[in-house]
């Protein structure tokens, strides 16, 4: 009997080797065929010292098997970002990475498993893991660790480049408030103290000039954004950086027509109608013409405007169907 109970643990581990042995050499097998890319999750202008600079984190599974990897409750522990600037000098690691690596403290991870033709991804903020002391031009790459960062001698999996241009210090303006940058020309964009028709029509032309960053100089994203009641309570209850991204989201949104469609197709022509405003508040109603091979067809739009710090910001708007015309 004791013979017989011990062949029996004998081949029990026998077994629970190989079937580790098959699962180790099964995600081996797919580390091989695991594609690892790093992309900007908002890509705009960044400047050395002001807004997160979110990098989207991609792996996709190419293999026939599933792939597994251990994901840290603490990025930093998962994935670690090497920054150099155009001379191949490494740029400094952040002060709270180099101390967090540095404790000697229980990391908390979970196991995460990509099926064949799966992909996993998530957003890492670049300044959580580098100290930007100055603009300039880098190149950006990323590390993921399957088995968590232990040393810098730990096995990992490499990503694409990415080229970041950092400008220097966000401009402020005399009057305090900071100024836009044009991405197309690297211009600063500068608010003027228009008046409400004027600010609709600075809006409308940048869309027909398809210049974005014209285009949302004298328009809130988060104002449109906070109309929808649903998301205006998702808004309420993130942190801060959150509500950026929700922002940054929806201006992207925005300009991939996602959302706000109405506002973002670009008008052939447009003919302010009427304009009503007082201290605070504003109304600019506009007809605007959209063109299709055969036929142009008519909208009015009414624009709400918001007076702040002396500048007129478009905050929401309606648009009305006024039939089509046909093209000569």
């Amino acid at each position: 009997m004791k013979n017989y109970r011990l062949s029996h643990l004998r081949c029990m581990a026998f077994i629970l080797l190989v079937f580790c042995g098959f699962s180790f050499l099964h995600s081996f097998d797919a580390a091989g065929k695991v594609e690892f890319n790093i992309r900007f999750f908002d890509r705009r202008v960044y400047y050395v010292e002001t807004d997160p600079i979110l990098v989207q984190i991609n792996i996709t599974n190419n293999s026939p098997a599933p792939y597994r990897f251990k994901l840290a409750d603490d990025r930093a522990f998962s994935i670690d970002f090497d920054i150099r600037t155009m001379s191949n000098r490494p740029v400094q690691q952040a002060d709270s990475l180099i101390r967090k690596r540095t404790v000697n403290s229980q990391v908390f991870f979970r196991e995460i498993t990509i099926e064949s033709g799966e992909s996993f991804s998530f957003v890492e903020d670049l300044r959580n893991y580098v100290s930007f002391g100055q603009p300039g031009s880098f190149r950006v790459r990323a590390k993921v660790y399957p088995e968590l960062f232990r040393s810098s001698t730990v096995a990992a999996i490499e990503s694409n480049y990415l080229s970041l241009n950092l400008r220097p210090a966000l401009i402020i303006g005399s009057d305090g408030i900071p100024m836009a940058m044009d991405v197309a020309t690297g211009a600063v964009l500068v608010r003027q103290k228009l008046p409400p028709d004027e600010v609709v029509a600075y809006m409308l032309n940048a869309r027909m000039e398809t210049q974005w960053e014209r285009f949302f100089l004298y328009l809130d994203p988060q104002a449109m954004l906070l109309r929808d009641p649903v998301q205006s309570r998702r808004f309420t209850a993130e942190n801060e950086a959150g509500r950026q991204r929700m922002v940054s989201d929806y201006r992207r949104n925005m300009q991939n027509s996602v959302v706000d469609g109405d506002i973002v197709l670009i008008p052939a022509s447009f003919e302010i109608l009427k304009t009503e405003y007082n201290n605070y508040d504003a109304t600019v109603v506009v007809l605007q013409r959209y063109r299709f091979n055969t036929y142009t067809e008519l909208r009015h739009y009414t624009y709400t405007l918001e007076k702040r710090d002396n500048y007129w910001i478009i905050v929401n708007y309606h648009v009305q169907g006024m039939g089509t015309e046909a093209n000569r």
